[in-house]
């Protein structure tokens, strides 16, 4: 029961970090149609950011997490501005931006590399950060709840967008028919823009957390991997399917190790997709 519990609690924590990537990911999928590669690495730009103004600066906390989070979303609204919006005017292909995307992630990852090295490095943590709290017999640290609440709420917070407001009105439009949406009146460059700053902002958040959690490296392709896996199961394009993709994956993941070595969680990841793939290639939740 024990070991139980903990794996339980273990699969919410990985789906609270997933799901951050996912969403985020999915968030930016609905309106593009690509997969962009890139998209992790807005996470290192922030975890990054927040390292740099901990570590170099003895910046207060909050104001650093705040500081990432809007650098990596701002670093990302200008990669759709000149590379991807240039791309789409000229009405490049989907592969294509596939590769350009490719291109944003390896310079991303070079310039965190020569900043930072590749060295993987760890985000100051404070005592209470590391508390450590019982539910049953499992525990659960300060930071991972937080990591969980945050998920929570970020994943109502979009949810909340997409009902209530007409941004995110306008986003659904374009991820329905960029063209019709042109024809009512949405500037759809401006909306597509503006919803690369909230993804990779996310993104950004995202990669702050883990960084608090287990530490930052440059080249972020598991973070990518898990979350582009976890937006695939739930359903691309989609908010509740990356959140429902995110727990389904954690969980998934944790009690799949149950019996076995941890080094079997990322082919037990791929096997959940192939899975799906096969079997339900639109994911759980349809566009």
């Amino acid at each position: 029961m024990e070991i139980f519990v903990q794996l339980l609690i273990n699969g919410i924590i990985a789906a609270a970090i997933y799901s951050l990537i996912a969403v985020s990911f999915n968030l930016n999928f609905g309106v593009t149609k690509f997969f962009n590669l890139a998209h992790a690495s807005f996470a290192g730009i922030g975890a990054y950011t927040v390292f740099y103004l901990l570590k170099w600066h003895d910046f207060n906390t909050a104001l650093a997490i705040i500081i990432g989070i809007f650098f990596a979303g701002f670093v990302g609204y200008l990669s759709d501005k000149f590379v991807f919006l240039p791309l789409r005017k000229k009405k490049a292909s989907n592969m294509i931006l596939l590769v350009a995307s490719l291109g944003v992630w390896a310079v991303i990852e070079s310039v965190l590399a020569i900043l930072f090295s590749n060295q993987f490095q760890t985000i100051r943590n404070n005592t209470k950060a590391l508390a450590l709290y019982h539910l049953g017999p499992g525990v659960i640290t300060f930071t991972q709840v937080v990591m969980i609440f945050i998920s929570v709420l970020v994943i109502i917070g979009l949810l909340l967008l997409f009902k209530f407001t007409q941004f995110g009105k306008a986003i659904k439009a374009i991820g329905d028919d960029e063209e019709v949406a042109k024809i009512v009146g949405i500037d759809t460059d401006k909306i597509i823009g503006y919803t690369f700053f909230l993804g990779t902002a996310i993104a950004g958040l995202g990669g702050i957390l883990i960084g608090f959690e287990s530490g930052v490296e440059p080249t972020w392709l598991a973070t990518l991997l898990k979350g582009i896996i976890a937006a695939m199961i739930g359903g691309l394009g989609t908010i509740t399917g990356g959140a429902l993709g995110s727990l389904l994956l954690g969980l998934v993941e944790n009690f799949g190790i149950w019996k076995v070595s941890g080094e079997w969680k990322d082919a037990i990841a791929f096997a959940l997709l192939i899975v799906f793939l096969i079997f339900r290639p639109r994911g759980m939740i349809k566009r």
